[in-house]
């Protein structure tokens, strides 16, 4: 088991070392669920988890909660939380459907919004997916995951509305993709790179239009190719 701790010698205030605890616990959850050490319909044990991770109950449920916004974990009531079985064929077909209505839109939206942070942390986060490690195991592409996903929060954060970016943050979309995947890890990272590339390229024109068309091609070809995944 992975303990997470707060080196003693931390000196940053005390909130500031309370969330750098609940995003390592955060993380830590997230190793099992996407590595597949949980499986689905897994109750989570929060005493146990407590134990184990080294860590007082609280962050472990503030942790748990923000995972239940991505549809990872699901709770019931007086029951706890449980790991959410994996998607569907079709749930994942209308998991990509609810992203064509909200991304391309939202880039279209940050385009038009731009500023140079914009488009420094896009061609940062598009870096770190060129340079990240991609398969099999989650350990391995989980660098390319975060900063896929990454690129597409800062687009849905710079759309100037708060409530497309709430539900961007609701589907919970890259952790399920890769999830839908299974073990292969990351087949498609050269293709979703050039992608990537195609929706910064637009947004850098200015071009709201060419940047709302890359952006669903994108997500239309990760559709596609899932398909032959399952």
């Amino acid at each position: 088991m992975i303990a997470v701790v707060v080196a003693d010698h931390d000196h940053r205030p005390g909130p500031q070392k309370r969330q750098v605890l609940v995003d390592g616990v955060y993380d830590t959850l997230l190793t099992f669920l996407m590595s597949g050490t949980l499986a689905p319909g897994v109750p989570f044990k929060i005493d146990w988890l407590s134990r184990n991770l080294e860590v007082s109950p609280t962050p472990i449920r503030e942790a748990l909660a923000r995972i239940e916004a991505t549809g990872l974990v699901v709770r019931e009531p007086l029951r706890g939380y449980r790991v959410a079985p994996r998607m569907s064929s079709e749930e994942f077909r209308e998991l990509m459907e609810a992203r064509l209505l909200i991304e391309p839109y939202s880039a279209a939206a940050a385009c038009e919004r731009r500023s140079q942070e914009l488009l420094d942390g896009l061609s940062d986060e598009l870096a770190q997916m060129r340079a990240a490690p991609t398969g099999p195991g989650y350990q391995e592409f989980r660098a390319f995951l975060k900063a896929d996903a990454a690129f597409h929060k800062l687009i849905a954060s710079h759309s100037g509305n708060h409530f497309l970016d709430e539900a961007f943050d609701r589907l919970g979309a890259h952790f399920h993709r890769f999830r839908f995947f299974g073990d292969a890890g990351v087949t498609d990272a050269a293709l979703a790179v050039q992608e990537h590339e195609a929706v910064l390229a637009a947004i850098m024109r200015g071009a709201a239009g060419e940047a709302r068309k890359a952006m669903k091609r994108h997500i239309q070809a990760v559709l596609q190719r899932a398909r032959p995944e399952r």
